[in-house]
């Protein structure tokens, strides 16, 4: 019935996010007019949920030695993936073989022997032709014995996809299109190839346990911390937007064991000095809780990070320099010089980020405050959000 509603006026609605962690309580007056009561905020990512009472996880120890924190890591993230077993459909699982990933499908796989599931995991990992994602995330279904499918991408499917990524994401920020290629892509290959439904998947780990490269500039352990929470406010603008529509574009259900509240609540409640990276290594206490667990090889639980554009690609050329090899060819020199001028706000700064706000503004006129800010590392001193922009940089492939 939705179907041939139209909006009466000439101008364009305002549309405005409806924040995560709240609800609503509306008027609904006589006229069939609505008006707003109040917006009320439930949840916050660090208040432990009311859930605990009623859950399965015994009571856990408290206190911050380091044996009990590893233990309680592992009991609650293992919980956390352990709760969202519960399907109608076949669970499959996203892997990049990144630590996060990694974590989530070998977790994932030994519970699902445990309860005997009697289907093989499939898991899914993509990249262009010898990736280093492609080579990392082979030998992790290897380790855990799961039935993997690469899907192999080239320059050309990955440009033409910009248009509907853009069109399924409702954003123009640059990291989070360039990244959502990837995702598109291999949500296309899940729902055409198999009858895997409901994708496991690493989102939100970066953000919660302070994975991003530029953690390791943080002025001190508060700052980190400080960063990680305002990360974690801004998922739904960035990864897990990403995550969520480039999966719900092709009809997939993801599930996100990392942002599980009690885990977070509980990771967000370390002392700030155990969660910052050590020994040159992000997210060291995480891979410090899994260190004897036997549930991955060493090389992929201490694997540097890998920028998610960028692990896709192949070490010769990033992706991202491919795209932005292609669109220098497609945005002229002057359009960006009168950039500020057509775009106020978030005013594109390079070729690349123009390109995907004239295709946003096609679709979304006059929406661009969608984005309050474009996604950037913070304390280096950047002018792309790649990964591989940033000096302290060494991806695992060049060592």
């Amino acid at each position: 019935g939705l179907i041939n509603l139209k909006h009466s006026t000439s101008l364009c609605p305002k549309v405005e996010p409806f924040l995560p962690g709240h609800y609503e309580v509306l008027d609904l007056k006589p006229s069939g007019k609505v008006a707003s009561v109040e917006l009320v905020k439930f949840h916050s990512y660090k208040d432990e949920p009311l859930h605990v009472a009623c859950d399965t996880v015994e009571i856990l120890p408290s206190g911050f030695d380091l044996e009990t924190v590893k233990s309680n890591i592992r009991i609650l993230f293992e919980n956390a993936v352990r709760k969202r077993l519960m399907a109608h459909r076949r669970i499959g699982c996203l892997l990049s073989g990144g630590l996060d990933s990694s974590l989530v499908a070998a977790v994932l796989l030994k519970l699902m022997k445990e309860i005997n599931i009697n289907y093989p995991l499939q898991t899914f990992a993509i990249g262009m032709e010898n990736s280093p994602d492609l080579l990392a995330a082979r030998k992790v279904a290897a380790h855990i014995g799961s039935e993997h499918h690469e899907v192999i991408f080239n320059s050309e499917e990955g440009i033409q996809a910009i248009e509907e990524v853009i069109f399924s994401l409702e954003t123009y920020d640059i990291t989070t299109v360039r990244a959502s290629i990837g995702m598109y892509l291999v949500s296309k290959y899940i729902r055409k190839k198999t009858d895997s439904v409901v994708i496991f998947s690493g989102e939100g780990s970066d953000e919660l346990t302070q994975g991003y490269i530029y953690f390791h500039k943080a002025p001190s352990p508060e700052e980190a911390a400080e960063e990680s929470e305002r990360l974690l406010k801004e998922l739904y603008l960035f990864d897990v937007l990403r995550a969520d529509r480039t999966t719900a574009a092709h009809g997939l259900e993801l599930r996100v064991p990392f942002l599980d509240h009690r885990f977070t609540s509980y990771y967000l409640s370390l002392p700030a000095e155990l969660r910052i990276p050590k020994n040159g290594i992000e997210k060291y206490l995480l891979r410090q809780s899994f260190e004897d667990s036997n549930l991955l090889p060493k090389e992929i639980l201490w694997r540097p990070k890998e920028a998610f554009s960028d692990g896709i690609a192949s070490v010769k050329k990033s992706w991202f320099s491919i795209l932005q090899d292609y669109i220098d060819q497609q945005v002229d020199d002057l359009l960006l010089e009168k950039a500020v001028e057509k775009y106020p706000f978030n005013p594109p700064k390079t070729k690349e980020s123009y390109y995907y706000r004239q295709i946003f503004e096609k679709h979304y006129v006059g929406q661009s405050n969608w984005l309050p800010h474009y996604w950037m590392p913070r304390w280096v001193k950047a002018t792309d959000p790649s990964a591989r922009t940033l000096k302290h940089y060494k991806s695992a492939t060049q060592e």
